[in-house]
């Protein structure tokens, strides 16, 4: 089991005005992000770690905030730590994704070319979200290796060899 990494350090940034701007921007990403809790078109997660992200640099409060939520907060934590993205959570936001640009270019769009650039940019997000590693999908080394080179374990004894062991007993 790998050890949990320690968080980075982060420092507020000097200048008044650019803190108050980065809370700001923030602030604004987590309405979008509630917002998002709603409404399936707006994904919560990318607003959340965007504004972990304003608020590490704008206000060491807010930012522990984001990060000691109990609804979003690991999630964010998942990123700033390991830069991965929890496996259901992926899946989740994958089939929403699909779902909702299904439902938008086959009710509500009409032309043709834009039907297309939807779904392309669809499949693009679906790809690049995928590839993003998950920790509790990883697999260990052991299992990447190929038959000849998985070193040999014992395997368990079966009901044949207990009757062998039977009959050597007797």
């Amino acid at each position: 089991m790998e050890a949990p990494k320690p968080m980075p350090e982060i420092r507020e940034h000097e200048s008044p005005i650019l803190r108050g701007l980065l809370i700001a921007a923030g602030l604004a990403c987590v309405a979008c992000g509630l917002v998002g809790m709603f409404l399936p078109v707006l994904p919560t997660t990318p607003f959340m770690i965007l504004a972990a992200a304003c608020f590490a640099r704008g206000s060491q409060r807010f930012h522990r905030w984001v990060l000691d939520h109990p609804v979003f907060g690991s999630t964010v934590r998942e990123w700033q730590v390991h830069r991965s993205i929890p496996w259901r959570a992926k899946l989740s936001a994958i089939g929403l994704m699909s779902l909702t640009l299904t439902t938008s270019i086959v009710f509500f769009v009409r032309p043709l070319w834009l039907q297309l650039a939807l779904a392309l940019l669809g499949l693009g997000l679906a790809v690049w979200m995928y590839r993003i590693p998950s920790r509790d999908r990883l697999q260990p080394a052991a299992a990447k290796l190929t038959m000849t080179e998985r070193p040999s374990r014992p395997r368990q004894a079966d009901a044949r060899d207990l009757h062998e062991r039977r009959e050597t007993a007797d």
